[in-house]
């Protein structure tokens, strides 16, 4: 019974999603024409598409939401915005924190129907896996977006994790905050893992969610950003209680250093996402 329940409630949520989307995306197409003249950033889009994704934790029955240390994200000020990422709740959740930023993501999500497409209107940040070309390119628009005042967020596990434990950072985040000289601040995300985890579709009955968002790590006492993303990964995992503080974490493959001084753009640079 309860099974069954947990089926016809996941069904429920995607066609709500699925339907919602049509009119959701109407409204974001002509927020795009209206604000185009005066609003080059796409804030007026990202703010409805924080009231879009708020829309289906409001009305989902099950799911208890807290977000704790939102007044962190000073909205006069940029950041590297960096989360743990398990689950595809993940980024309708960090949208509920109605704060700007831009999205860096796989290129292949741009081409979803309607929430993918907003995302251009959105103008968020896209990457192609293992192109070089297209990591040059994500790098410098997210410099470009820093250095104008505009937040950038980032999934540096490049993937979600199939556990719920965070996974090694990859540097791109960390490269571009000692680049730019612009803080670091880490979300981490509670309880996420069991509301959709990776290649799941069924949504939790229930949930205790919780987005905390932590101090800034400036990139002050960093010269190397494998051991600054390691840094704020072991802030993320002690938020989490998945490591005690100040618990030595692991080394870096040395591997995975050559050749990142003095060119830090390196094809292995930028995040590989996944949304």
């Amino acid at each position: 019974m309860v099974r069954a329940m947990h089926m016809l409630l996941s069904v429920a949520f995607w066609l709500f999603f699925s339907i919602t989307s049509i009119p959701c995306f109407a409204i974001a197409v002509a927020i795009w024409l209206v604000s185009l003249p005066f609003d080059p950033q796409g804030r007026a889009n990202h703010l409805f598409t924080c009231a879009w994704a708020r829309l289906y934790t409001l009305v989902y029955p099950g799911w208890k939401l807290t977000y704790v240390g939102r007044e962190k994200i000073d909205p006069r000020k940029a950041f590297v915005l960096v989360s743990n990422h398990a689950s595809f709740a993940d980024i309708i959740l960090l949208y509920g924190l109605f704060r700007q930023f831009k999205w860096v993501s796989k290129h292949t999500v741009f081409y979803a129907p309607l929430v993918g497409w907003n995302m251009y209107l959105c103008r968020y940040v896209s990457l192609v896996r293992g192109n070089e070309q297209s990591v040059l390119r994500m790098m410098e628009e997210c410099r470009t977006w820093l250095r104008n005042g505009m937040p950038v967020m980032l999934f540096p596990e490049g993937t979600r994790s199939k556990d719920g434990s965070v996974a090694p950072f990859k540097h791109g985040a960390f490269t571009l905050a000692l680049d730019t000289g612009i803080p670091v601040l880490p979300i981490a995300l509670h309880g996420t893992h069991a509301v959709l985890p990776k290649h799941g579709a069924t949504v939790s009955l229930r949930a205790d969610l919780e987005i905390e968002v932590l101090d800034p790590v400036p990139p002050e006492g960093f010269s190397d950003p494998y051991a600054y993303g390691e840094a704020v990964r072991r802030k993320i995992r002690a938020a989490l209680g998945q490591d005690p503080i100040g618990a030595p974490g692991p080394t870096p493959d040395p591997a995975a250093r050559r050749g990142l001084e003095p060119r830090r753009r390196h094809p292995e640079a930028g995040p590989d996402q996944e949304r």
